[in-house]
C-alpha cells in the first residue's frame, strides 16, 4: 500500500491543464467566489447529486472560449448550475458494469483533444508534453475510442485542457454528458512544479473523468480531509474484473489506478492493469 501525501486531483461533476526558461503560468485562478448564502433547493440539489453541502459556494467559472457559468464548489467538486437537475433526476441504472458514472460517452468515437495555448490560459511547455503522454496512454489501451490531439488557441473540441492559474496543483475535469465527454479540463498552474510523470498521471486522470471514471477510492477516500463521496446520482457503478473499494487483503484497493483521488509523487503516469480491464470493459 503506498502512502498518499497529497491531495491533488479533483473533479468537476457536470450537471457539469532550462532553468532559465520563462514560466508560462497564471497567477490567478479562473474562478471567483460569489459571496451569498446557497439557496435551500440547491442544497438539496448537492445532496441528491451525492455532494456534502458543508462549506459549499457559488463560484463564477471563465472558460478560454470568453464563456462564464456559475456553479457551487464543495471541496473538489464542482457543478454547474444549469445541470444540477439534470444530474439530481439522471434516471438510475441498475446493472454492474475500478467505477464508473452512469454516463459514458456514446457519440462519436474519435475525440479531438485540444491543448489550449491561447492568452491567459496557455499550457506550460511541459504540461503540453505531460498531455501528449496521457494521449498516448489512452490511444496505447487498445479501446474502441481514438484520441486526436492539437494544440492551438482554439476550444472547438470535445476535451479542451487548459492552464487554470490558482495557488496549489492538481486539476478539475467534467463528466460525460448527453453522450459526449467532459469538455472543460482545468490544470492548476503550480502543477507545471509536479515531476513529469506525475504531471501525465494528472492528465491521464482529469481526461478519465471525462469519459466516465469515478475515484477508484471514492468509498473511502485515503486522501486527507476526504471521506466517501457517495454514489449520488451520477453513479458509482463497479466494473467487473476490478477490486471494489472496500476490499481488503491481496485484492483491495487498486493504489496504483491513476483515478485514485491522490497521489504520493512517486506515480508513473501509467495505468494500472486493473484501469486497463476497466478501460476495456467501457470501451
Amino acid at each position: 500500500m503506498k502512502k498518499i501525501k497529497l491531495l491533488a486531483l479533483c473533479a468537476i461533476v457536470v450537471g457539469f491543464t532550462t532553468s532559465c526558461e520563462k514560466k508560462e503560468v497564471s497567477g490567478e485562478t479562473q474562478e471567483e467566489a460569489v459571496k451569498e448564502p446557497l439557496s435551500k433547493a440547491h442544497i438539496q440539489g448537492l445532496l441528491d447529486a451525492g455532494v456534502n453541502p458543508n462549506g459549499a459556494e457559488y463560484i463564477t467559472l471563465k472558460r478560454p472560449d470568453g464563456s462564464t457559468a456559475k456553479a457551487i464548489k464543495s471541496h473538489d467538486i464542482t457543478i454547474a448550475l444549469d445541470n444540477l437537475a439534470e444530474q439530481a433526476l439522471e434516471k438510475m441504472d441498475n446493472g454492474t458494469k475500478q467505477y464508473r458514472t452512469r454516463n459514458l460517452v456514446s457519440q462519436g468515437r474519435t475525440i479531438n483533444v485540444i491543448g489550449y495555448i491561447g492568452s491567459g490560459y496557455a499550457l506550460t511547455s511541459k504540461m503540453r508534453t505531460a498531455l501528449q503522454g496521457a494521449v498516448n496512454n489512452y490511444n496505447a489501451a487498445n479501446i474502441s475510442l481514438n484520441f486526436n490531439l492539437s494544440f492551438s488557441a482554439s476550444t472547438n473540441g470535445d476535451m479542451v485542457v487548459y492552464n487554470a492559474g490558482g495557488s496549489a496543483s492538481g486539476g478539475e475535469a467534467e463528466f460525460p454528458n448527453g453522450g459526449r465527454p467532459g469538455k472543460w479540463i482545468k490544470i492548476f498552474g503550480p502543477s507545471d512544479g509536479l515531476s513529469s510523470n506525475v504531471l501525465r498521471h494528472l492528465m491521464t486522470h482529469e481526461m478519465g473523468h471525462a469519459i466516465g471514471f469515478r475515484h477508484t477510492n471514492y468509498a473511502r477516500r485515503n486522501c486527507p480531509g476526504s471521506g466517501n463521496e457517495g454514489q449520488g446520482s451520477i453513479g458509482a457503478i463497479h466494473i467487473p474484473g476490478t477490486p471494489t473499494a472496500n476490499q481488503t487483503g491481496q485484492q483491495g484497493l487498486d493504489t496504483n489506478s491513476v483515478m485514485i483521488a491522490c497521489y504520493s509523487g512517486n506515480e508513473r503516469g501509467r495505468f494500472s492493469n486493473y484501469d486497463l480491464i476497466a478501460l476495456r470493459y467501457m470501451y
